[in-house]
């Protein structure tokens, strides 16, 4: 007994000391001192939550408390949004209301609150995702007040902060929709310390392995970088010192999350990356006026000390990027040879940089940069706006294009008249036609980049000055779904698309009545079902599609066939003359698993037997023993492994991630697996049969496909084979690396 009450004793001692660093943080900040409103939320909660406990084990208003301390310290929010905080699991767990929380602290507030409150209903049907529709709510309140979404992304921190005590399929849930939609929307929002930490959590859980080997490389190569650092740096700080500035110079070091993509995008291993290391430099100007014209002074005294590359300055100072971000980026060459990043910053422009948005709004007396980075913030929110006004009828559908307008990386693009436009990077006329207005978009035919005539799927570039051609004639097709790049013309090109098929359905739908009519056959859903089953078609609305495009042929034929007896209407399916349905199946049909049977805790165990018969290895990204993998229960209730940073893989962790079950490999090297590698080197004679001797003779694998170019001295080759697991195409790499003119090497 004595026990127990002592274990009750520090619980409260805990959430009262964790409270304490709450308010201690917040009157350390410039907001109004609302100590008694944020103390009142504080103890609401408490209440609300009494007796409930987390997964590991801590007081539920551990969490609350931990947000709300995020959202104060790291993010830089006020009062409001602290007690939101506070309250924002408190309408979801307990019997309390939003109105219960509004005659209590107010509309604001409750409002916020609401908007982080989980929905019950479903926006998009009762198989959507639970995670659209969850995103869907947020959005739709983030139109009226940003913190809305701020507020969630702390959330959403501290769960990936205490993901251990999660089974490891909620890990990959969790960890996945986190990658796919709210490490972006931090980027988006300017949150980069936030948005890196997300990075770094989803992959520390999805592939621990590969995290760890990275920061133990980064920590054994430290003393070497804080060296290169101080012999780089120390006549920098001599030429700063004339400059009569405060200022201070920082290591930026990449990422684990950045270093892992740039390995898995250029095939290249950890002592490849030359970019891990870059110098930021933080200053306080002699005036916000100055302020500009101080960054560039510090270019001009770092161009005097090294070379700087000629293609890699980047003035986000003079026109800051959508989501507030400023600084000068400029290359070096080191007197070592290396190129290292110099990133010039004045503090206002620093506390931005990692604190976003939320940072804007303390300086924005006489700040005309700042009042453009709102300007974009509202463009952006505008484009939200009009994504929720045309919900997409598929959940993933709608995620992905939510997901289109995420990225904050951009070019700038200029009108005939001269006037700037910002856009993403990658964009095409397409995107850029839409952006000016829907009209000119739906009638584009192409356009004038820097006077010359280019389709409109050409991609823009920054600086390009773009004339937008126009035709009435011209109309959107789905092919142009491939050409736009942008969330706002897809929106609306898929806008208008519905709506053609709207009407051709009920086009459709008509002809088919009046035909019926006009032969006394009586119209029920079983006969359109026969229909459908014939022309194998999916559904009612597709037949009618069908029938106004003049695909189903409407005659005396036809009406005999409807006619017939059932046995005879099955030799029937050849009279309609359209296309089949474009479906992909897997080319090994596996046996279905009774789901029910399943425990989603478990980790899957992969074995001979069960990759043969049981499971399907996914065709998309043909995963082998040693690969990081991920179980998903498909529509048909099989199940199908997927590597964990498979493209699909991401976007059904993100989307269904309750179908998403942790896998292992459990394998005795009995089966082969398909691989492809890529090798690159200097092209000699005898080279191709150094390679296929350490392939063959040396590990004994079969080649199955050998392609080689050879071109100006450099060759090309890509090489499928077959084999048991990762650790053997590591060991044929690192062999292919061996041999001398071979200069990269790396699986597909």
């Amino acid at each position: 007994m004595e026990d127990a009450l002592n274990k009750d004793e520090l619980e409260e001692q805990l959430v009262n000391d964790a409270f304490q660093q709450l308010i201690d943080s917040y009157l350390s900040t410039k907001h109004r001192k609302k100590v008694d409103v944020i103390t009142k939320a504080f103890n609401f909660a408490k209440h609300a939550h009494k007796g409930v406990r987390r997964l590991s084990g801590e007081p539920y208003i551990m969490h609350p408390i931990a947000v709300a301390q995020i959202v104060c310290s790291e993010i830089g929010l006020g009062s409001t949004s602290i007690c939101s905080a506070l309250l924002h699991d408190v309408v979801e767990d307990t019997d309390y209301t939003v109105e219960d929380i509004e005659n209590m602290f107010g509309p604001k507030i409750a409002q916020i609150v609401d908007g982080l409150t989980k929905i019950s209903g479903g926006i998009f049907g009762e198989h959507a995702s639970e995670q659209a529709e969850n995103f869907k709510k947020l959005l739709l309140t983030m139109s009226d007040d940003i913190r809305v979404i701020l507020i969630k992304i702390a959330d959403r921190l501290h769960n990936m902060r205490t993901l251990g005590s999660q089974a490891i399929n909620k890990q990959y849930k969790i960890a996945g929709e986190t990658l796919y939609i709210y490490a972006p929307l931090a980027n988006r929002l300017g949150l980069n310390t936030i948005k890196t930490e997300l990075e770094d959590l989803s992959f520390k859980y999805e592939h621990p392995e590969e995290y760890s080997a990275i920061e133990k490389k980064l920590e054994a190569t430290k003393a070497e970088r804080d060296t290169v650092f101080d012999e780089f740096t120390a006549p920098i700080r001599a030429q700063l010192d004339n400059l009569g500035l405060n200022y201070e110079i920082k290591q930026r070091i990449k990422s684990p999350y950045s270093i892992w993509r740039k390995m898995q995008n250029k095939h290249i291993p950890f002592e490849e990356i030359y970019d891990i290391l870059a110098v930021r430099i933080i200053f306080d100007p002699h005036s916000l006026q100055t302020e500009l014209n101080d960054c560039f002074d510090i270019y001009v005294k770092l161009c005097k000390i090294y070379t700087s590359h000629p293609d890699r300055l980047r003035d986000w100072v003079s026109r800051p990027k959508a989501n507030g971000y400023q600084a000068l980026h400029v290359t070096l060459m080191s007197n070592k040879g290396e190129w290292i990043e110099a990133q010039i910053r004045s503090r206002r422009m620093d506390e931005i940089a990692e604190k976003g948005f939320a940072a804007h709004w303390k300086y924005k007396e006489g700040d005309k940069t700042e009042n453009a980075s709102e300007l974009e913030l509202d463009k952006w929110l505008t484009t939200i706006k009009e994504i929720l006004d045309d919900p997409q009828p598929d959940a993933m559908d709608f995620l992905d294009t939510i997901k289109l307008n995420l990225f904050a990386s951009e070019i700038f693009v200029f009108t005939p008249k001269g006037e700037i436009r910002t856009m993403p990077a990658g964009c095409t006329a397409l995107d850029f036609a839409f952006s000016i207005h829907t009209f000119v978009g739906s009638h584009c035919i192409g356009a004038k980049v820097n006077h010359k005539l280019v389709p409109i799927s050409h991609k823009l570039n920054s600086g390009d000055q773009v004339e937008i051609l126009t035709s009435k004639s011209a109309h959107p097709t789905r092919a142009w779904l491939n050409i736009a790049t942008t969330a706002k013309a897809t929106t609306k090109i898929l806008s208008i698309l519905r709506k053609e098929e709207r009407e051709a359905r009920k086009r459709g739908e008509a002809m088919l009545d009046a035909f019926l009519a006009g032969n006394d056959i009586v119209k029920d859903t079983l006969l359109l079902d026969k229909i459908c089953k014939i022309a194998d078609v999916p559904k009612h609305d597709a037949l009618f599609v069908s029938i106004a495009d003049g695909k189903i042929e409407l005659n005396e034929s036809f009406a005999d066939k409807l006619k017939e007896k059932p046995e005879q209407f099955l030799g029937w399916k050849r009279l309609f003359s359209f296309g089949k349905r474009n479906t992909s199946v897997r080319k090994t049909e596996k046996e279905k698993v009774d789901i029910s049977q399943i425990d989603r805790k478990q980790i899957l165990a992969l074995t001979e037997e069960n990759v043969q018969g049981k499971y399907a290895l996914c065709d998309c990204c043909k995963p082998i023993p040693g690969d990081s993998v991920m179980g998903y229960i498909d529509n048909g209730g099989g199940i199908v492994i997927h590597k964990l940073q498979c493209p699909t893989a991401e976007r059904l962790k993100a989307n269904h991630g309750n179908r998403v079950l942790a896998a292992n490999w459990r394998m005795n090297r009995l089966l082969l697996f398909p691989v492809s590698l890529h090798i690159k080197g200097l092209d000699k004679l005898g080279l191709l049969h150094e390679i296929t001797q350490v392939i063959s003779k040396l590990h004994g694998i079969n080649i199955r496909k050998l392609e080689i170019e050879c071109n100006d001295g450099i060759f090309e080759s890509h090489i499928q084979m077959f084999v048991h697991d990762t650790a053997e195409v590591n060991e044929i790499i690192t062999s292919l690396r061996n041999i001398p003119d071979v200069k990269e090497a790396a699986r597909l």
